[in-house]
């Protein structure tokens, strides 16, 4: 055999070869396969309602009827199957068949059908259902939370729905601690009956104990049982600890805070076993600064700023400094505010405040103290009865005008008086009512003091509201005022304390305090009476609303209204509704306009108009 010269000679270095592939000629891409196009058909799940839910979670589907190969569309239709069978279980279908098949068109290549074929088959139906565990007190908790009837068919949401009751509704009569075991479902397919058993181990039956407290800490554990409304020895009860938690959350002193039942193995005189009760705190920042702004017709341009600490006096006592700088008004002022004081919902509050106010209708340089004690309504707890009483101290330098020397000229008035009222609310709403109704009583006897003389007088305040949902989209809401002054003649009492009309907040389409008395020049003067009323339609589509309303009212220089001469305003508003309350423009006109009332009134602000 002779050599072969080649095999002995040495490779040529790699750098000699052209490493660069061959460019695709058109034969190449001839060869290149298409990618397939398929449609979908399911048979039989449309006869037990379950194509909709199937066709929404379909691979299939979801595929855009498009496939790189026949290999894909295979694999999506397989993974059909399944989902089709754990939709007929899910839904009491346990003798369900489901096949797939991928088919091409005849006479149109690169085009298929994908089938997906399902045999529902009988349905299956509760048949003895069976709570087991220990006995609560009252028996049978478990079983009378549990809303599964015999012969209901099994479907699984309906099933796993009513487990989770029996974990929310126990913990709501005393079983804070109940554990929910795995259920048993037997199932006989000659009578498509399941039998049906689920373990529940309620737990201790409980009563409240007390309140601890861990972590960052806003307050101490005694503040936490101001804002409880339970005592110890209570049964426990689920939702009085949520109510707690949200309490707390509505403090605004927390990043963070959660409250956690704790066995204890003290037991109670009525057998209940004693819950302490462990809140855990991550307090947040005190401090906050705030600003806000905004216009309106007769008001002018507005920008308020303040500065609180929200807990420098413990247990949610706050200090704040605030001011307002506007073309018509501006105002510093300082407010301590204790809330939840010793009661829930209570609030104190004393403020020193010195403000200037320019209006067509005075012009008043003020200093004064007011305190308050209230018991109010929130977000978490609206109340349908609330009150309030104070007092206020105010020296104000304001113009008047005086009929005897047909001028207006700045007079000194030291006023103090106390006031008080109560109010009634079954409205499903603070910021966006939608039914119910509202009133509200304030009375205010008051002193004022001016050029050697001294007045008594009383103010009094009646303000109702209605709420009638016509539709789910459109609310029919109402209101009335009356308001009067008795006891002093009108040029007695400061400007600053008379009675206007006219407004955002009183008759849309007037000016900032336009209605009532006027001076010879023309500008109000106030009175000691006032009527008004206001119907709305109030239309929301989605996140947005339209608003036609029309308003009336006037004020008088007697003491009780006198309903002549009532002013009418017009208008429309827009809303856009937010998780907190309705954001509202509104923009309104004076029906039959006199002489220096404007033509067009805008008014922006946070909730509805009442």
């Amino acid at each position: 055999m002779s050599a072969d010269l080649a095999i002995d000679q040495p490779l040529p270095p790699l750098a000699g070869f052209d490493v660069e592939p061959p460019a695709a000629t058109a034969a190449d891409v001839a060869d290149t396969v298409p990618e397939i196009r398929y449609s979908v058909t399911v048979d039989g799940l449309d006869k037990v309602e379950l194509e909709g839910p199937f066709r929404a979670l379909s691979a299939l589907d979801k595929g855009d009827g498009k496939g790189a190969n026949g290999a894909v569309i295979a694999a999506r239709a397989r993974e059909d199957e399944g989902l089709a069978l754990r939709l007929l279980r899910s839904e009491g279908y346990y003798d369900g068949v489901v096949t797939s098949r991928v088919e091409p068109v005849r006479d149109q290549p690169g085009r298929a059908v994908a089938t997906i074929t399902a045999s529902p088959g009988g349905r299956y139906a509760l048949g003895t259902i069976d709570v087991v565990g220990p006995v609560t007190i009252p028996a049978g908790l478990a079983r009378d939370a549990l809303a599964l009837r015999t012969g209901d068919p099994i479907v699984a949401a309906a099933i796993e729905a009513a487990e989770a009751a029996i974990a929310l509704k126990l913990p709501q009569q005393g079983y804070p601690f109940v554990t929910v075991g795995d259920r048993d479902i037997v199932l006989d397919d000659a009578t498509h009956i399941g039998d049906y058993t689920l373990p529940v181990d309620p737990g201790p039956r409980s009563s409240f104990g007390t309140y601890s407290t861990t972590g960052k800490l806003a307050f101490d554990a005694d503040h936490v049982g101001v804002l409880a409304r339970f005592r110890p020895g209570e049964l426990y009860d689920e939702r009085r600890v949520n109510d707690l938690r949200e309490a707390l959350v509505a403090t605004g002193l927390f990043d963070s805070v959660a409250v956690q039942p704790n066995r204890t193995g003290r037991v109670a005189a009525d057998g209940t076993e004693v819950v302490d009760l462990l809140v855990t705190q991550n307090a947040g920042k005190p401090r906050r600064l705030a600003a806000t702004g905004g216009y309106s017709t007769g008001e002018g341009f507005r920008l308020d700023a303040s500065w609180t600490h929200r807990n420098l006096f413990v247990p949610e006592g706050s200090l704040s400094f605030s001011g307002t700088a506007g073309t018509q008004q501006q105002a510093v002022s300082s407010t301590f505010r204790r809330a939840n004081a010793g009661r829930r919902d209570k609030t104190v509050s004393l403020s020193l405040a010195a403000s200037r106010q320019d209006f067509d209708a005075y012009t008043a340089l003020t200093v004064g103290i007011n305190g308050r004690i209230s018991l109010d309504s929130t977000p978490i707890w609206q109340k349908k009865w609330t009150w309030a009483y104070g007092f206020e101290i105010l020296g104000a330098r304001e113009d008047t005008f005086q009929p005897a020397r047909g001028t207006r000229a700045f007079q000194n008035y030291g006023i103090g008086g106390i006031n008080g009222q109560l109010a009634f609310d079954s409205s499903d709403s603070l910021l966006n009512p939608t039914r119910g109704f509202r009133a509200m009583i304030r009375l205010s006897p008051e002193t004022s003091q001016t050029e050697g003389s001294n007045y008594r007088y009383v103010r009094a305040q009646i303000d109702g509201s209605t709420y009638y949902p016509v539709s789910d989209s459109l609310v029919i809401a109402a209101r009335l005022r009356a308001a009067s002054i008795a006891g002093a003649p009108r040029d007695a009492i400061a400007p600053s304390r008379r009675l206007y009309s006219g407004g955002g907040g009183s008759v849309r389409g007037y000016g900032f305090q336009g209605l009532g008395p006027r001076d010879p020049d023309n500008d109000p003067i106030g009175g000691r009476s006032l009527v008004e009323g206001a119907i709305e339609a109030r239309y929301r589509f989605g996140d947005f609303g339209i608003v036609p309303f029309f308003d009336v009212g006037q004020a008088y220089s007697s003491t009780q209204p006198k309903f002549t001469d009532l002013r009418y305003g017009a208008g429309i508003g827009g809303r856009f509704y937010t998780n907190f309350g309705p954001l509202r423009l509104d923009v309104a006109t004076p029906i039959g306009r006199r002489a220096g009332d404007p033509k067009v009134a805008i008014y922006i602000s946070i909730g509805q108009a009442f």
